[in-house]
């Protein structure tokens, strides 16, 4: 322990102890809680709200360690043992007691017993677990995953499961990055769903696990995302909200189609040539909702939240950190599955690539569209990653267009008068005067009805598209690329990210 250290004060692995306190409970619940999370240390031999140091004398030092160890081997369940050595600090002799991240999970103080001696630590403080902490706990202790845990309540059918598996390849094919990738795509069985513990086969019959319930989307588990725009830095006051369930993938796409709307959409001149650029890289949403949908806590019962400030994007994750993980790590690309049968499905659905690799994919997009880094904060309770906005400008008319906020269901826009701040910006005079050659619409009557909509909304994607006609998504797909032939469209992303929006150049 340096002085730096020291003077930089308590924090989530450290804590500080002027003496040491008659009552052992008194330091034991902090010993407790970092064998719960990542491991830490208290020092006893300075004040913590001073930070003096106050060291104990040297006759007595050698038979404070023994207390301590004896207490700590009396009190915790499973047996805890701590590192406990003496460090010299300007003069004084200070005891250290440094615990590890613990494996036999939940660790817990024996006179309180598991259900209410269960300690974690939370932005630098022990408290005590939540009932849904200590399930978490009881799942890493036993290497075990609750996404893989049968669904209790939730009956299924045959058909169920075959609706399942054929909506599953849909995804894998509108996800593939290649044709190539697209063609070797297999069907996805009951026997692959039961390997992923997507399924569960008891006595020749299947049953549901709970990663079967939060995939569709069924009342098995009430299973959402959050979005809201607000305005300013806050959530003060909010200019939309919305709330989408159903199968995870659709709520990867309604969210995702929900940040486009309200972010900034700019251009970019290249030679002769408008090309439209969002503020933030879509491929960066995309990919950061998802990781948010398969690396959340499904035991915690809150939402994923998805919101829309002034100055950033704001995608917060239900559930602590996995046991092993850091935000470190994290950021490096070190994989802690925390659902693992997700994990698999989601893999198989072209929505993850390499585990682990998301998150510095996410990074480096950000970094290359000159971007600050994105900020990860929390995981403790929950982790929230932030992505602040940009500005987009035309370069050569040097424009700022804003076509991105109307809501997407009501079709209502808030006005000034209401109270509530404009959510459309006019288009400047420059971006006005550019030729609108898309003003005629289709003959075709599904080619009007998505043209209309993306009149409205700005782009459109194919299970959108599909949605909106009452039709399959092959059948979607191919009605929207006769659009991008007949020039009404043009097509953005690739695979997973592909949207359609106007086409701005004309047939």
């Amino acid at each position: 322990m340096t002085i730096e250290e020291i003077l930089a004060g308590e924090s989530k692995n450290v804590e500080f102890k002027e003496s040491l306190p008659e009552k052992s409970i008194k330091y034991m619940k902090s010993v407790v809680a970092f064998a719960n999370g990542t491991g830490g240390k208290i020092i006893f031999g300075i004040a913590d709200k001073t930070r003096e140091v106050v060291g104990f004398s040297k006759e007595d030092v050698f038979e404070k360690m023994d207390v301590i160890a004896n207490a700590v081997s009396d009190s915790c369940e499973p047996a805890i043992i701590p590192d406990i050595s003496l460090q010299t600090i300007d003069g004084k002799t200070v005891i250290v007691v440094e615990v590890s991240e613990g494996r036999q999970r939940p660790y817990y103080i024996k006179a309180l017993g598991r259900d209410g001696g269960v300690y974690v630590r939370v932005a630098g403080t022990t408290r005590l677990a939540d009932e849904y902490m200590i399930k978490e706990l009881l799942f890493e202790g036993s290497n075990r995953y609750y996404d893989q845990a049968l669904c209790t309540g939730l009956n299924i059918t045959d058909e169920d499961i075959d609706v399942l598996c054929k909506a599953m390849k849909e995804q894998a094919i509108k996800n593939a990055h290649t044709e190539e990738q697209k063609a070797s795509i297999k069907d996805v069985g009951r026997q692959q769903l039961r390997s992923w513990g997507v399924l569960i086969e008891r006595d020749g019959k299947d049953y549901p696990s709970n990663a079967f319930a939060i995939l569709t989307g069924n009342a098995g588990l009430h299973v959402a995302t959050q979005c809201g725009v607000f305005k300013g830095t806050t959530k003060a006051v909010f200019v939309d909200r919305r709330e989408y369930t159903g199968p995870l993938w659709e709520q990867i796409d309604d969210a995702f189609q929900f940040v486009l709307r309200n972010i900034h959409l700019g251009a970019t001149i290249v030679g002769i040539y408008r090309q439209d650029v969002y503020e933030i890289p879509p491929d960066a949403i995309r990919e950061l909702i998802i990781n948010a949908m398969v690396h959340r806590s499904y035991l915690d019962h809150g939402t994923i939240q998805v919101a829309v400030y002034d100055n950033r994007l704001e995608i917060t994750s239900p559930g602590k950190l996995p046991m092993g993980q850091t935000m470190e790590r994290m950021k490096e690309g070190y994989s802690k599955i925390r659902n693992e049968a997700l994990a698999h499905a989601f893999a198989y659905m072209n929505l993850i690539e390499h585990w682990g690799s998301g998150i510095p994919r996410i990074i480096d997009k950000v970094k290359a569209a000159g971007l600050r880094e994105p900020e990860f904060i929390g995981g403790e309770v929950d982790l929230r990653i932030n992505i602040y906005r940009g500005q987009v400008e035309t370069k050569d008319h040097n424009d700022f267009i804003n076509a991105n906020k109307v809501p997407d269901t009501t079709g209502k826009v808030p006005n000034s008068a209401d109270g509530v701040p404009d959510t459309v910006e006019k288009v400047p005079d420059s971006a006005e005067k550019m030729p609108d050659t898309m003003a005629k619409l289709p003959d075709n009557e599904q080619e009007q009805q998505i043209f209309k909509y993306v009149l409205k909304n700005n782009s459109i994607t194919t299970a959108k598209a599909a949605e909106l006609l009452g039709v399959k998504q092959r059948r979607a797909r191919a009605v929207l690329m006769n659009m991008v032939e007949s020039a009404y469209l043009r097509k953005e992303g690739a695979a997973r990210s592909t949207i359609y929006v106007k086409n701005t150049e004309g047939r």
